[in-house]
């Protein structure tokens, strides 16, 4: 099952964090190729960006179900493929390491399953490895400069 996780250290603190990743509206415009989102409910929100597998690419729809916040470090949630057959999960992990730097982990666990799952479960190793670090890294970047 493909997955990867992503740290890096973020130059504010635990709060700053939360209140940043605590609203799906400031994280999902960050996945890379993002097209748009729309929330749901407090727990529940549908996203779809685009994405590049080699000669071609493909929209992605998913549904996002956010399984537990857990305030000021961590936010769990579910994936579900809206127009692939792909099932996943992930969070976002938040560890203080000083009153102004917070360490900040993202994870992504997605496989595919179906017919043609393990041609695509390769195909997805390398760019879940792209789209976590640069989904990680974005939000940190984001978090710093607001």
């Amino acid at each position: 099952m493909p997955q990867k996780k992503n740290s890096i250290m973020v130059k504010a603190d635990l709060k700053k964090v939360w209140n940043f990743v605590r609203s799906m509206n400031n994280w999902a415009p960050l996945v890379p190729g993002y097209i748009h989102h729309q929330i749901l409910s407090d727990l529940v929100s549908t996203w779809e960006f685009k994405t590049d597998f080699g000669l071609f690419s493909k929209k992605i729809q998913l549904r996002v179900d956010i399984l537990k916040w857990e305030e000021p470090s961590k936010v769990t949630f579910k994936l579900t493929g809206i127009n692939e057959k792909f099932s996943g999960n992930g969070f976002f992990l938040a560890v203080p390491i000083s009153k102004r730097e917070t360490k900040m982990t993202g994870f992504l666990q997605i496989e595919a399953f179906g017919t043609f799952a393990a041609m695509i479960n390769s195909m997805l190793e390398p760019k879940l490895d792209e789209i976590t670090e640069e989904l990680t890294i974005g939000v940190c970047k984001k978090i710093e400069n607001s």
